[in-house]
């Protein structure tokens, strides 16, 4: 794994086995206002609107590459090995006390090949925000979201509910840990 620092975010570039984590840009438009139209990809999220507005996409970007971002985002980028330049996104958001909440979603073309396990695995690996304590939370209908954190060393912590506004309601969730 690589650490490079990017001119534009200041995020490190991260290198996985098969994907290489980046900050975003906005060449990545088109690929990501694809995926996130998918009912699948925003049910799974908190923040993906379905259907996706017009202009969403760009305006996530801007947020997502601007100085005052509310948290990192990178592109599970696939290129280098014969793969999307984009197949899904992780984010990792400071909270207080060196804790961070990590977060993640692939493109349903590439589901259940691991690249959010290689994602996740990378992200701990690098912990960018030398974070002591990482959490996560995963609906409860979302098994493999649930099975890439315990694969990752999350320990559960309890149960909670989360608004999702694709859904358009409250939706039980698990809550995850993981000591660093």
């Amino acid at each position: 794994m690589t650490l490079d620092t990017t001119v534009t975010t200041g995020q490190p570039v991260l290198t996985g086995a098969r994907l290489v984590l980046r900050p975003l840009q906005p060449s990545d438009e088109g690929l990501l206002e694809f995926y996130t139209r998918d009912a699948r990809v925003a049910e799974g999220t908190r923040s993906i609107p379905h259907p996706l507005p017009p202009g969403a996409t760009a305006q996530f970007i801007a947020r997502a590459t601007s100085a005052e971002r509310a948290e990192d985002v990178w592109v599970m980028d696939g290129a280098g090995h014969d793969k999307a330049s984009v197949l899904g996104l992780v984010s990792l958001k400071p909270l207080d006390r060196q804790q961070s909440q990590i977060g993640y979603w692939v493109a349903p073309a590439f589901w259940n090949a691991g690249y959010a396990s290689e994602a996740v695995a990378t992200l701990i690996k690098a912990n960018p925000h030398k974070a002591r304590t990482l959490f996560a939370e995963v609906f409860q209908d979302n098994t493999a979201s649930a099975h890439v954190l315990t694969n990752a060393s999350f320990d559960y912590l309890g149960d909670a509910e989360a608004y999702s506004v694709a859904r358009r309601a409250t939706v039980p969730t698990w809550t995850y840990i993981r000591r660093m």
